[in-house]
């Protein structure tokens, strides 16, 4: 079996991501869950956008953002994801390519437009994304070559694709690729709201198929129907490898074969935008994991990244991490 090639493929929505400053009461105006991913139709995304202020435009999505923050580290990382052969869809394609993540998904030629998502980012620095899936949503197993999955040595696998039955099927024929070339599954579950509508099929993909579960405090806790993260910990720990559960100020706690981790949240001088942070502490770790690095020092990659993130707005990288690591690394 040949070796991997590339650090870390990314199955993912592709999302050109439209970001502004909001205070609360647009976010109530527009009718949408605070803090969470909404999920709009085309007309509404369309209305949504006239009632934002000035913005910041650029490809996203939570994958492709964790692909961005590995190119950061000086990894290697391969991504799939629908797009539309449209201005976003090369806009995407474009910005992915210039900081050296690979991307051969050929662009769609015919269905929805590239997918877009409006993040209205409040004073508090909570992100509430109102999310058009489009050309994403209609992912398939044949846009997955199979010759990327098995050059990279962990596959990872985001899950708000859970909620488009085709995507769906792509993760379970990615999942079997990887494995059957011996590579690692990595996993994310995304969002609290997508742990509630797909709880018993996410179980069963963890229980089953995954061998590195990245999760929030909200999402572990939801998952296992429990307030007490303690308990969710414990639940989880015999279905994965390896877990990666983050808390905001309060750190990450990861689990692994050496035991179980405290991970302190890094300093952070000015606390601007969440969006992205966990997507950044998955690219540290993941970093860190395809590196040789022990769980520990995994997690406190993942620490830094997402430090660095949530300081400026926006979901990617804006200094080298692979500079800001340099005392973990060297």
């Amino acid at each position: 079996m040949s070796d991997p090639t590339l650090d870390v493929v990314a199955i993912g929505n592709a999302i050109v991501d439209v970001l502004a400053p909001a205070d609360d009461a647009l976010v109530e105006k527009l009718g949408l869950s605070k803090g969470a991913m909404n999920l709009v139709d085309a007309d509404e995304s369309a209305r949504i956008y006239a009632a934002l202020g000035p913005a910041v435009e650029q490809s996203g999505g939570s994958a492709a953002n964790t692909c961005a923050g590995i190119a950061s580290f000086g990894g290697t990382a391969g991504f799939v994801g629908r797009v539309r052969d449209d201005q976003l869809g090369e806009v995407f394609a474009h910005d992915l390519r210039s900081i050296g993540v690979q991307f051969e998904t050929r662009a769609a030629t015919s269905g929805a437009a590239t997918a877009r998502s409006m993040i209205l980012i409040t004073p508090d620095a909570h992100r509430t994304m109102c999310t058009f899936l489009g050309a994403a949503a209609e992912l398939e197993p044949d846009d997955v070559p199979s010759e990327l999955i098995r050059a990279g040595a962990v596959t990872y696998l985001e899950g708000y694709l859970w909620d488009q039955p085709l995507a769906k099927d792509a993760i379970r024929h990615s999942a079997a690729i990887a494995h059957a070339a011996g590579r690692r599954v990595a996993f994310t579950l995304s969002d609290s709201f997508c742990v509630e509508r797909h709880r018993d099929e996410f179980l069963a993909l963890i229980d089953r198929e995954v061998d590195v579960l990245f999760a929030n405090e909200a999402e572990i806790t939801a998952l296992y129907e429990t307030d007490d993260f303690d308990a969710a910990v414990a639940a989880v720990q015999p279905h994965c490898e390896i877990t990666a559960l983050t808390r905001s100020e309060l750190g990450a706690v990861v689990t692994g074969p050496g035991g179980v981790y405290v991970i302190p949240a890094e300093p952070v001088s000015h606390l601007v935008d969440t969006t992205g942070a966990g997507d950044q502490f998955a690219a540290g770790f993941l970093y860190g994991l395809t590196h040789g690095l022990e769980a520990e020092d995994c997690g406190r990659l993942g620490a830094l990244a997402a430090a660095e993130v949530i300081e400026h707005v926006g979901p990617r990288p804006e200094t080298s991490l692979r500079k800001l690591a340099s005392p973990i690394l060297d």
